[in-house]
């Protein structure tokens, strides 16, 4: 990995912990171990944003999740995100999602959250795979999952994460953060053939929502019912982020090797394999159905 990419996602995470309060050039260029001229010039070239404007997309996601989650002030979501008016907070909202932060206060609907992808990831996802052959174990539980619908964005043939940000851009995850989901946050499923349509992906990036939820759906997204079902959860102990290729193969690999028929089942593959976000401290989460046998 570059000195060029380290100081860029150091530049990142200087952010993301001081979010709240000021953020000058110079704390950036602190960070990054650079001077200022140049900080600014590499943070724009590997993040596509200046400085300023990724900061100001950034603190916008974090104050739309906070009206949507939270009995919150337009105010407070304003002051409290760093924005030093509400009037130019409001201006900014309406600029960034073309609706006023009061309104969807009232009545969320999704939206194209700004995601802050780590440069550092974008590099090693390039990078050939290697196995972790540290990983200790596997945690096992059962999961039961009501009826519901999941709101999916389709790709053409992507069969993994990377394919299909290669197919359909990695902003998605945005307006599927946007959305209120029953397990409460975003999925990434791979469909049984009865739930794709022709010329479309089995991985897809989607978010469950309750069979009742009568939320606009996104332009180009879809509607799937899906029953209610029995799941193994599996997840693997927390892994440096770096490491995220590796956990993920790893655990692949150890549910490649269970055999259900241990507790009295058999897989069920007439619904989805489900994928959570790869967070280190929490370890990475895979979800498979099962049926009794």
């Amino acid at each position: 990995m570059t000195d060029k990419t380290l100081a860029v996602q150091r530049m990142q995470d200087y952010i993301e912990c001081h979010l709240t309060g000021g953020i000058t050039l110079a704390d950036l260029a602190s960070a990054a171990q650079f001077s200022p001229w140049y900080a600014a010039r590499i943070f724009k070239e590997l993040t596509g944003l200046a400085p300023a404007e990724y900061i100001r997309r950034l603190r916008l996601s974090k104050s739309a999740l906070r009206l949507r989650d939270e009995t919150c002030k337009v105010i407070d979501a304003a002051f409290d995100l760093g924005f030093s008016s509400v009037d130019g907070y409001q201006r900014a909202f309406r600029r960034e999602f073309g609706c006023n932060p009061k309104e969807y206060a009232l009545r969320p609907v999704p939206l194209p959250l700004f995601t802050a992808y780590g440069v550092k990831f974008r590099e090693l996802g390039k990078k050939e795979h290697r196995t972790m052959d540290n990983l200790k174990s596997v945690f096992i539980q059962i999961v039961e999952k009501p009826a519901r619908k999941v709101i999916v964005k389709r790709g053409v043939k992507a069969a993994d994460y990377f394919a299909y940000c290669q197919e359909v851009g990695c902003d998605v995850w945005g307006m599927l953060t946007s959305m209120k989901s029953l397990c409460g946050e975003p999925v990434c499923l791979w469909l049984p053939e009865q739930h794709r349509k022709p010329g479309t992906s089995a991985y897809v990036q989607g978010v469950e929502v309750p069979v009742d939820d009568d939320s606009p759906i996104p332009e180009g997204f879809d509607e799937i019912d899906l029953p209610a079902a029995t799941y193994l959860l599996f997840q693997s102990e927390p892994f440096a982020e770096e490491d995220y290729c590796q956990a993920i193969e790893s655990l692949q690999a150890a549910m490649g090797k269970y055999a259900p028929a241990a507790i009295g089942c058999q897989w069920d593959d007439e619904n989805p394999r489900i994928q959570l976000e790869p967070i280190g401290a929490r370890g990475y989460i895979e979800l498979r159905a099962v049926k009794k046998a």
